[in-house]
């Protein structure tokens, strides 16, 4: 029986359809080689560690693993583990932290105590977690961290990567999902007519960049990916600190920025040229955002060590 395991899931980016996949539109969300790793160990107690602290189950503290703890002990008696956690995905930002935390825990512990969980099974758990904490979750985010690769949604077919140059702009402002969401239903509430007219044609954009994915035709994704952006802007979760660095990206060579996530804070995302991706993380930095440069992974979770 093995005594330690570290397993990793990445962060992922939307280049279509946030928002609107609330409504069962559809969308292309992409791993990204940003990755939260946990290192379990069979122990005599329960801990877990981070940057955060250490602490026992902490539902405050550490409401993903904790809960993951418990879910994993209705399958197979867990009497002790020590779970380590590092990241390199900036949390509540829109890049899918939370369901890289879950589903690099659900495998550590399945592998480590031989739950016999299949990858539809991890992903499965790890949104009804995202989902039981939250309120209410997409599937995506914990699917795409689970499989990897450019996914759409909500018909889970797998794309060919892309390999062009990403660069993800952190404003550093924390956003509600939640509220965000909410304010979007209201807007739909009151302006049924425009607002459904806008989440569908969201929608459609994403069905147009299918195509365009697979032949990887940037520009016209960057394109596509810009007007999304606007209407992003119209249902009125962008922000000025997004904007500006949308801006700056695109006026410094980028193919596209956009929010990526909820929005109302947190990150953007600009698809460049490979040749360009140094220059938009320079000015992204210049206009007082954290660049991340980045790129989509055909990785999903995997065993570290």
């Amino acid at each position: 029986m093995i005594r330690t395991i570290t397993c990793s899931a990445p962060g992922k980016i939307y280049l279509f359809g946030e928002h609107a996949v609330v409504y069962g539109e559809s969308a292309i969300c992409c791993a990204v080689d940003l990755r939260t790793r946990v290192q379990a160990d069979i122990s005599d107690s329960i801990r877990i560690s981070s940057v955060l602290g250490d602490t026992g189950i902490d539902h405050g503290k550490y409401p993903y693993v904790s809960k993951v703890i418990e879910k994993m002990s209705e399958i197979v008696d867990i009497k002790g583990v020590n779970l380590r956690i590092e990241s390199n995905i900036p949390v509540g930002s829109g890049l899918g932290s939370s369901a890289a935390v879950t589903i690099a825990t659900i495998q550590a512990l399945n592998l480590l105590f031989g739950c016999g969980l299949q990858l539809e099974d991890v992903a499965t758990l790890g949104h009804n977690i995202e989902r039981a904490i939250q309120g209410a979750a997409s599937p995506t985010d914990t699917y795409v961290s689970t499989m990897g690769g450019i996914v759409m949604v909500p018909m889970k077919k797998k794309l060919n990567l892309i390999d062009c140059g990403v660069v993800i702009g952190n404003t550093g402002r924390f956003s509600s999902t939640r509220e965000l969401v909410s304010n979007v239903a209201l807007l739909k509430k009151h302006y049924p007519d425009i607002i459904d007219t806008i989440l569908s044609t969201i929608g459609r954009i994403s069905i147009t960049g299918e195509e365009l994915v697979v032949k990887k035709e940037y520009e016209s994704i960057g394109q596509l990916m810009n007007i999304n952006q606007g209407l992003l802007d119209a249902i009125g979760v962008s922000s000025s600190e997004l904007a500006n660095l949308i801006y700056t990206a695109r006026n410094s060579g980028a193919y596209s920025a956009k929010i990526t996530g909820a929005g109302g804070g947190g990150c953007m995302i600009a698809l460049t040229r490979p040749s360009d991706v140094e220059r938009v993380a320079s000015a992204i930095t210049q206009a007082g955002g954290e660049a991340i440069i980045t790129k989509v992974t055909e990785h999903g979770v995997k065993v570290e060590h």
